[in-house]
């Protein structure tokens, strides 16, 4: 699946001072609709619910060369298969996940963020999450950089 098939937007970031709230990611899917439908689907045809989904980000250059690109990615957690990847920049990334971070601090809710996908504008699925990992550009876990609950050992 094309990685320019999709448009990310963030809501929830709080500027400097502003009062946190729940990060939401948008993902806005503009191709084939059942291509994404099929990858959303387990083996009997149920869209996949949160907990059969992972999400991450892994950089392709060091995080310190600057403005570091890298690839969201959602996969399947049976399975393993990537349901959908797109390109983003570590500057859009790690202040969401930080977000996610604060918006727990300053609620004590479980779900960290909210993950929605569309298609075409219309919503196919909306995912409470509260891990979200981050790779190094060899693979490695940056475990600083990602959201981790409490108690979960990797």
């Amino acid at each position: 699946m094309r990685r320019d098939y999709f448009e990310l937007t963030v809501e929830g970031v709080a500027e400097d001072g502003g009062e946190p709230t729940t990060p939401l990611v948008r993902i806005d899917f503009h191709g084939p609709e059942g291509l994404l439908r099929d990858r959303l689907s387990d083996a009997d045809g149920e869209l996949l619910s949160a907990s059969e989904i992972d999400v991450a980000f892994r950089l392709r250059e060091p995080l310190e060369s600057g403005d570091a690109e890298g690839v969201v990615g959602v996969t399947n957690r049976f399975t393993g298969d990537f349901v959908l990847e797109l390109n983003e920049s570590a500057d859009d990334v790690l202040p969401f996940i930080r977000a996610a971070r604060d918006s727990v601090d300053a609620a004590g809710d479980d779900a960290r963020y909210r993950v929605e996908i569309d298609l075409d504008g219309e919503r196919l699925v909306s995912y409470d999450k509260e891990t979200f990992l981050v790779y190094d550009h060899e693979g490695n876990l940056l475990r600083s950089e990602s959201l981790i609950p409490s108690g979960v050992e990797l």
